[in-house]
């Protein structure tokens, strides 16, 4: 299940959770309309490995996407215990999001 994220849930989800994948995004953007979905999906797929969030930086996210250096979209960003591990910038495939998945948790 991809979470719906608000700033505050950094100190008090991200930051506890062994494995949390934060997608970043807004409205407006197309790519990130179409990663939505490919996110839901691999949200259900790894489960069992990571909690799943999406959050829009021009809304409910704008101090995290600020505090991360955000500067395109969508974001996806892989946080181990609140510490950024790795991050992927722009619309990508189902596949290569797995493989971005895979090499990261």
């Amino acid at each position: 299940m991809l979470i719906d994220f608000k700033d505050e849930d950094f100190d008090s989800k991200i930051k506890n959770e062994e494995v949390s994948i934060l997608q970043l995004s807004t409205n407006w953007c197309q790519p990130c309309k179409i990663l939505r979905p490919i996110m839901e999906k691999l949200s259900e797929e790894y489960k069992d490995k990571a909690s799943f969030y999406y959050g829009d930086i021009e809304e409910d996210a704008i101090n995290t996407g600020s505090a991360a250096g955000v500067r395109g979209v969508p974001t996806v960003i892989i946080y181990k215990k609140g510490v950024e591990v790795s991050r992927k910038v722009g619309g990508v495939p189902e596949s290569h999001m797995k493989e971005f998945l895979d090499e990261n948790i």
